[in-house]
């Protein structure tokens, strides 16, 4: 086995326990979205008490993304250098520290500073924890990787609902984030244990330059996952005024696209690992283009509520499999450790998340809001054709 190869020891005791390790793994995966989504809930509130307009409150969120963004190379290189526990077992916890100092801030300059922080660490728990997760699929021999992003999705639900408890309760966002974080740290301390049978184990992190030359293949996995997370972003991002102001839904309703979609994102993914056991990864990538670009297109020509409703049903259907479908190839489809081809391909990946849904607002405003949804239906045909010319999934 070459030294970067995931470490699976003591296989009686694996065999016996790789139910649990697989709670464990899933578990860690909640905690992470749970941490994410409860700063989601708070996010009027904490504008609200900073006063902040909406364009400045809009230049400070980006300070998130861009955390994430350059800490991609180095979270790949420490994961490989010390193995994804060990790295999960600071990430964590560093991660919820952010979220509390979130709660704590009284600037919008201490806001921008904390949040980058909130992105630097939640890429590190981001690439930890999928390595971990490309381990336990490993374990199992068979995929399992979709229904780990799955407890990040529930996790997403239940950070939603917690947020609501807490904003009734009239509970400030510090002493919110205060009781989640105990509740994060209570899930990886009684669950940590349960991940060493599959960490990955700790190596002189390669030798290539921060931002070198990409592997070819996580390369165009990394494009695969572009073209997902940008259908995505569309869907946060903008599913709400496309409900507004094309569908023309009542006020009550115009909530319907974007829970209608995190809906079945969260089911798909699910059920994606039995799919993909049954119809391997490539039919199943390639029927996922095809669903988003199937229902982009319906609610571009039918932009009225139950069709509409139905087409990004059909979008959240979609987006489910890829990404972890993409992950899950790239810890097993190339000769770098798994940390640092994550890390590969989540940089590429990540920029859907960053380009797609200004690209929306760009069209929008030149055209209407119709057209940039309908371009942005075209991702999912590239990612229908990407997948039929990679070799990755030629044996899948």
């Amino acid at each position: 086995m070459q030294e970067n190869a995931i470490q699976i020891t003591d296989s009686h005791e694996i065999f016996l326990n790789k139910k649990r390790i697989r709670i464990a793994v899933a578990l860690i995966y909640f905690s992470m979205g749970l941490c994410f989504s409860s700063w989601a809930s708070r996010i009027p509130d904490i504008k609200t008490a900073l006063n902040l307009s909406d364009a400045l409150f809009g230049s400070i969120l980006f300070a998130l993304p861009v955390g994430q963004f350059l800490m991609m190379p180095i979270s790949g290189k420490l994961v490989t250098k010390y193995g994804s526990q060990r790295v999960v077992m600071f990430a964590i916890p560093a991660y919820s520290l952010c979220l509390l100092s979130i709660g704590l801030v009284q600037a919008g300059w201490q806001l921008a500073i904390v949040l980058f922080l909130f992105g630097v660490t939640g890429n590190l728990c981001n690439i930890s924890i999928n390595t971990l997760g490309i381990a336990a699929e490993r374990l199992y021999e068979r995929p399992i990787m979709a229904s780990f992003h799955g407890g990040w999705s529930l996790a997403g639900f239940t950070g939603a609902l917690v947020g609501l408890l807490m904003i009734n309760l009239k509970l400030v966002p510090a002493l919110h984030f205060l009781i989640v974080i105990l509740g994060v740290w209570a899930i990886v301390w009684l669950n940590l244990p349960h991940l060493s049978a599959c960490k990955t184990t700790g190596t002189p992190a390669a030798k290539r330059r921060l931002f070198g030359k990409p592997d070819p293949v996580l390369l165009q996995l990394g494009i695969i996952g572009f073209c997902s997370m940008a259908s995505e972003g569309a869907m946060f991002d903008w599913s709400g005024l496309y409900f507004k102001d094309v569908v023309k839904a009542p006020s009550s309703l115009v909530i319907l696209g974007y829970t209608s979609f995190m809906i079945m994102m969260a089911s798909g993914r699910f059920v994606a690992d039995y799919l993909t056991s049954k119809i391997g990864r490539k039919r199943l990538l390639q029927i996922s283009g095809v669903l988003i670009s199937g229902g982009l297109f319906t609610s571009v020509i039918f932009p009225f509520l139950i069709p509409s409703t139905l087409a990004f049903m059909m979008v959240g259907i979609g987006v489910s499999s890829i990404v972890p479908t993409v992950y899950s190839t790239a810890g097993s489809a190339s000769k770098i450790p798994p940390g640092l081809a994550l890390a590969t391909v989540s940089s590429v990946s990540f920029l859907g998340f960053l380009m797609g849904p200004p690209l929306i607002g760009y069209i929008a405003e030149a055209f209407s809001l119709r057209y940039s949804f309908a371009v942005i239906g075209f991702f999912g045909i590239g990612i229908s054709l990407m997948v039929s010319r990679i070799k990755a999934f030629q044996n899948h």
